[in-house]
């Protein structure tokens, strides 16, 4: 094979700025495969046309690999779309070089076929792309078949074909993070990010990561993960976000990332945030993780009626959240309780019982949202098309028409809730501080993450972590 340089761009240009973690993962398998690796980082650059017209004047590139992380927000209120964008980028670069363009990331993986249709590309990889990628493009370099590469996605003239992805040992890359300017992102996006396992095998009606990653949760060594760490503390990163489906699940796997960070004596070194379920969440954990240096935990709760958690799949009650806040009081763990409000049962009776547990349970926040957005794949999208016309359908808001695979940004939220739900939540809520809830009127007091000035403000000034927690310290508690 001749020309092996092969150029990975990030089209997420949310801010405060993520790091791309899965092309910094993917850039390293290709590199031990003999690829020269390049990254366009649009995160930082003001316009992508520029950016593509430089890179391509001095280099000379075998593929092109285009990641896409979001679809969109996921937020009701703002509904902002980001494929139209990603498709400029597709477009113009096509007109520059006709290199094979491939795509991947989480965002794809979850709608791989009507992204390539939406994009006009032939080609992408769904799930894991570390050893599928290398492999495609060895094949098309040597001009052999590739079709039955798991994972991958491909353009036929029947339409498009959707091989089932086959996920690896996570062990087998070492992941030494050197692709990707991770401290920059730090100093702008106000934390690292890693993985400690993938996959998720909870069964959440509306979640798209199953879909994305797959249903059965894949570990990684807990050497390794305290491996790529310290090379992250060597670069200057030392606040991180675990960026697991689910920290605690296994939690014999999350006690033991926790004790290998312990004994290698990193605790003294760093922070970390985690998002974790509710159940299991036993002191022994509790207490590991406040030892080897966590700093805040985002519990999905989602309810705190039972029969609206069983709706949503969700395998925990009101006892469970009850035990959780108890042992996060008594370990000293800022913790945040997620409400995903709206869905199907949803009632403004449900609604008032799980405002009422989160003041009783006081964690440091409660994040509230209201509408489940609705993926392809997941029971929630196939509980819709089952209720009959979308455009019919009174528990659905956002883009209706036309839009049955779910590709723009629709959300179910349920029609015994009314047209003046946030007038009442923000009557329960009372103005209460604990509450980030964002209305039509006021979207200040929400803490949707894309393009907020004011976490991007704060970070410049030094501010670090999750950013639910930026924004409960720049509230003036505990700052």
């Amino acid at each position: 094979m001749g020309n092996k340089r092969v150029l990975l761009i990030n089209t997420n240009r949310m801010k405060p700025a993520i790091a791309p973690l899965g092309l910094d993962y993917l850039g390293e398998a290709l590199m031990g495969e003999g690829y020269i690796v390049d990254l366009l980082d649009l995160c930082f650059l003001e316009g992508h046309k520029k950016a593509i017209d430089d890179y391509l004047s001095n280099k000379e590139v075998f593929s092109i690999g285009i990641t896409i992380r979001n679809t969109d927000d996921c937020y009701l209120l703002s509904q902002d779309f980001f494929l139209p964008e990603i498709r400029g980028i597709v477009k113009y670069l096509k007109t520059k070089t006709d290199v094979p363009i491939i795509l991947g990331g989480v965002g794809f993986s979850i709608m791989p076929e009507t992204i390539l249709k939406y994009c006009e590309l032939d080609l992408g990889i769904k799930g894991d792309g570390e050893e599928v990628l290398p492999l495609l493009l060895k094949r098309i370099a040597e001009g052999r078949d590739y079709t039955d590469l798991p994972g991958l996605v491909y353009r036929t003239s029947r339409g498009f074909v959707s091989n089932a992805p086959e996920y690896f040992d996570l062990d087998r890359f070492p992941f030494r993070r050197k692709l990707v300017d991770n401290r920059r992102y730090f100093n702008e996006g106000g934390q690292g990010n890693i993985e400690t396992k993938r996959g998720c095998n909870q069964k959440c009606i509306y979640c798209a990561d199953p879909v994305a990653k797959g249903r059965k949760i894949r570990l990684r060594n807990p050497r390794r993960v305290a491996n790529e760490l310290e090379a992250l503390v060597e670069e200057g990163v030392n606040c991180f976000h675990f960026c697991d489906s689910e920290f605690n699940l296994p939690e014999e796997h999350g006690k033991a990332v926790c004790q290998e960070i312990i004994n290698r004596g990193i605790d003294g070194k760093i922070g970390w945030y985690a998002y974790c379920s509710p159940s299991p969440f036993s002191k022994e954990l509790a207490g590991l993780m406040k030892m080897a240096g966590c700093r805040g935990i985002d519990f999905g709760v989602d309810n705190g009626n039972r029969e609206i958690l069983k709706n949503l799949g969700r395998d925990f009650g009101e006892e469970e959240i009850r035990n959780t806040a108890r042992l996060c009081h008594r370990y000293g763990i800022t913790f945040m309780f997620d409400l995903l409000l709206g869905g199907p049962g949803e009632t403004r009776e449900t609604v008032r019982e799980t405002i009422e547990l989160m003041r009783e349970t006081e964690p440091d926040r409660v994040g509230v949202m209201v509408g489940v957005r609705i993926y392809a794949g997941t029971e929630l999208g196939n509980l819709v098309l089952r209720e009959g016309p979308m455009q019919e359908n009174r528990n659905l808001q956002g883009k209706v028409e036309g839009n049955n695979e779910f590709f723009e940004p629709v959300f179910y939220v349920s029609r015994e809730l009314g047209e003046d739900v946030y007038p009442y939540l923000s009557g329960l809520i009372k103005g209460e501080s604990r509450f980030f809830f964002a209305t039509r009127d006021d979207q200040e007091r929400g803490y949707n993450y894309n393009q907020n000035q004011v976490l991007i403000k704060a970070i410049k000034n030094g501010y670090r972590g999750a950013y639910w927690d930026i924004l409960r310290r720049l509230s003036g508690e505990n700052k």
